[in-house]
């Protein structure tokens, strides 16, 4: 294996989306030059959120609690999703401090692009050739929960809930409304990349949402042909837009 911390993230990515030229994140994950990128923590702290409520609502000319709802679905979804395939590939978690995750508006095909720094930390386990050959930028953990547990601190309790307390501040929308988006793109994440990942894809899922403590805000049900799907027990509130659009596995689908 690669000694590249990253390199199992940006392959699995490229696996799924078959580029590198993905419409959320920079290419290959890292950002080298950070002029015109801003870290997360100007969302969270308020400096920047304003501009990101402002895009949304732009894009979609919804009510400002659904746009604020899909902007955080768009945002939720690209910061989770190298952190869950990097341990559902090869038990590599990048730890997304929200100092090291960097953001644009720039490119106007998503509402916003998200990289990382160079100094962002991986957290391996103690088999990991990067553990094995003392990398740098590498945090060593003892086992498979010890690993877990670093990745919910890192993306949710230290990234994802402070953003949805930032969010709350600026318009009124549910905790449980904004965490069914996160349980919901983890999941179509990981159903997405199946091919280029070991084991089982539902397996997985679970493992990661229990983590999470998110099981409860979906369920995967059989799709057409029989494979997994995601059914939403939250609404991301895209019906309400002046396009309305009902997402495959909305629970409202479902009313």
């Amino acid at each position: 294996m690669t000694a590249t911390p990253l390199a199992p993230v940006t392959a699995a990515l490229r696996a799924m989306f078959g580029t590198d030229d993905l419409p959320g994140l920079a290419p290959g994950l890292l950002v080298d030059d950070e002029f015109g990128w801003a870290p997360a923590t100007t969302l969270i702290d308020g400096s920047r959120l304003p501009d990101l409520l402002r895009a949304a609502t732009l894009r979609w000319g919804g009510t400002p609690h659904a746009c604020a709802a899909l902007a955080w679905k768009s945002y939720s979804y690209w910061t989770a999703l190298p952190v869950v395939l990097g341990w559902a590939s090869a038990r590599r978690v990048p730890l997304l401090d929200p100092s090291d995750v960097l953001i644009h508006f720039e490119d106007h095909r998503p509402l916003l692009t998200l990289g990382l720094r160079r100094s962002t930390t991986v957290a391996v386990l103690p088999s990991d050739p990067l553990a094995l050959a003392g990398h740098p930028g590498v945090r060593v953990v003892a086992g498979e929960a010890e690993l877990l547990a670093a990745l919910r601190a890192s993306l949710l309790d230290a990234h994802l809930a402070p953003l949805i307390a930032a969010i709350q501040t600026e318009v009124r929308v549910g905790t449980r409304t904004l965490l069914g988006s996160v349980a919901s793109g983890i999941s179509h994440g990981i159903l997405r990349a199946a091919d280029g990942l070991p084991g089982s894809t539902v397996q997985t899922i679970d493992t990661l949402l229990g983590a999470l403590d998110l099981t409860d805000l979906v369920e995967l049900v059989p799709g057409p042909t029989g494979e997994p799907s995601v059914q939403r027990r939250t609404c991301c509130l895209a019906f309400t837009l002046p396009s309305p659009k009902v997402c495959q596995g909305c629970c409202v689908r479902q009313a």
